[in-house]
């Protein structure tokens, strides 16, 4: 099977667009204490049903290592409950969302260009460039979620799987 992955970036601020406002109060925390445990069950939660396999088996000693370069945890929470996270990993001058999502229960509420929004706003208190890469394996709305927020595709690559 061909995969493709599409990647986008933003090169200034200004390119940043907002999003409707969600249907629901949203509360967006950042997940101060590194916890192995805590992005694991983010990982899977949100990505499981998207095929998100790169770091299933990792350890926590993986996970507190990535942890460990500076990566921001924002968890967004629906009445309490974890709906969905953005990560942001420092690259030098750069950050990249390294995973963005929502947990199944609260794909469709217009959560997600709201958080995404939160994310990258946020990413850019001290980048000079946001970036990220989406598949084709990820929900059919990725794309069009980051295009709407104001990334602009930079490069292609189909992979077999």
């Amino acid at each position: 099977m061909d995969v493709t992955t599409w990647y986008l970036e933003q090169t200034a601020p200004s390119d940043l667009r907002p999003a409707r406002p969600p249907r629901d109060d949203v509360d967006i925390v950042r997940a101060e204490i590194p916890s192995a445990d805590f992005h694991r069950f983010l990982y899977s939660a949100v990505g499981g049903g998207w095929q998100w396999t790169d770091r299933r088996d990792w350890t926590d000693e993986q996970w507190l290592s990535w942890l460990d370069l500076g990566v921001e945890t924002w968890v967004a929470y629906l009445r309490g409950t974890p709906a969905g996270y953005i990560a942001l990993e420092p690259q030098g001058s750069d950050v990249e969302i390294a995973y963005f999502g929502l947990m199944p229960f609260a794909i469709g509420k217009g959560l997600g260009g709201h958080l995404l929004h939160f994310g990258t706003a946020r990413a850019w208190s001290s980048a000079e460039r946001v970036w990220v890469h989406t598949c084709s394996l990820d929900s059919p709305a990725a794309r069009g979620n980051y295009e709407a927020r104001g990334f602009r595709l930079y490069k292609t690559e189909v992979s077999k799987v």
